[in-house]
């Protein structure tokens, strides 16, 4: 079965693989800011007072979105791997995508 690039479950794989790397690069700027914590305690809370402006709270937003499309794209393709095919297929991916733009959205409502 070819599977075009415009298919919703095509696009499921590629939000997946993104959302992986992108986390994959944020991993060592954060482990680099808890660093300070143990450097240069001045440094972490200069880095700690930044995180109350809006762009860092829309970055944040930005990073649990990933986070959280990461995870539910991660079960959906456990889902493929244990639970025999079905058409619905789709429905775990659009579903996918509704849970991670919930959870990112009351992570950001929370936070401003």
């Amino acid at each position: 079965m070819k599977v075009s690039r415009a298919h919703p479950l095509w696009l499921a794989f590629i939000l997946h693989r993104i959302s992986g790397i992108a986390l994959a690069v944020f991993l060592p700027l954060h482990f680099w800011v808890l660093a300070m914590a143990l450097t240069g305690p001045a440094r972490l809370d200069t880095a700690l007072a930044m995180t109350d402006s809006g762009a860092v709270k829309l970055a944040e937003f930005g990073l649990v979105f990933l986070l959280a499309v990461h995870m539910f794209g991660g079960l959906r393709l456990m889902a493929l791997e244990w639970l025999p095919w079905r058409p619905s297929q789709k429905t775990l991916a659009a579903g996918a995508a509704a849970g991670s733009f919930l959870v990112a959205g009351l992570f950001f409502l929370r936070a401003i």
